[in-house]
């Protein structure tokens, strides 16, 4: 596919594309529900169905443990017993979905700075997108503290912008994402979001959450993101 490419004026900022990763560039779903399996049955509780574990794909983990039958004060222990199966091989059974390094290209070739924003650890994110070849078409990969500091979508986007020095007209930065937890986010810097439909969301989430479009295809989302760059 082609995009057009991006001519801002003289003076404006180049616009900022910031890209969720888990559900978004990479199908990481299998590392992530196998962790999680594997934290529940170290904590001897009950594993949630296949249906409840896709829900564990791009909010904090510790949301999830807590909304799926971890109790407040093992929450800790919960999160520590996933990280360690997570970085001993769940944090690689991952894989870029098909087309998304094509559609990088086309984006970074129309003049956007992309970076990713992701509710993921920082220290993991990272790594990850540098071993999948992600790393090679962002200014930055930002994402959540590894401690239990609370940190929302909206953090870590407010950190992206500050570091990039992106404080720019709200009609120059864009969110793609899979989640609500993108568009809410996006939208408290009064950012647009644009949705991706092969994520894990679930049916209507995206468009009630407020995405101002759902891209079902990743042949499209260069093209589609670029148009609502203006």
């Amino acid at each position: 596919m082609s995009a057009r490419p991006l001519d801002p004026p003289a003076g404006r900022p180049a616009p900022v594309v910031l890209l969720d990763l888990d559900g978004t560039l990479t199908d990481s779903y299998p590392g992530i529900a196998a962790s999680a399996r594997a934290a529940y049955t170290a904590l001897g509780l009950p594993v949630p169905d296949d249906a409840t574990l896709r829900t564990f794909v791009g909010p904090p983990i510790t949301g999830s443990f807590a909304a799926h039958g971890v109790p407040a004060d093992r929450l800790t222990e919960a999160v520590a017993a996933y990280r360690v199966h997570f970085r001993a091989g769940g944090m690689w059974d991952n894989r870029v979905y098909d087309g998304v390094d094509d559609q990088l290209r086309a984006l970074r070739a129309a003049g956007a700075r992309l970076a990713v924003a992701t509710s993921k650890p920082e220290v993991f994110a990272q790594p990850i997108c540098e071993r999948f070849g992600l790393a090679a078409h962002l200014e930055g990969v930002f994402g959540a503290p590894l401690d239990h500091v609370p940190s929302t979508k909206a953090d870590v986007i407010a950190r992206a912008l500050a570091v990039l020095g992106a404080a720019a007209p709200v009609d120059r930065a864009v969110m793609v994402g899979d989640r609500e937890h993108d568009v809410h986010g996006a939208a408290a810097h009064g950012i647009a979001c644009v949705g991706v439909g092969w994520g894990y969301a679930s049916d209507g989430e995206l468009v009630a959450a407020g995405a101002v479009e759902v891209v079902a295809d990743v042949a499209d989302l260069a093209a589609r993101v670029l148009a609502h760059l203006g």
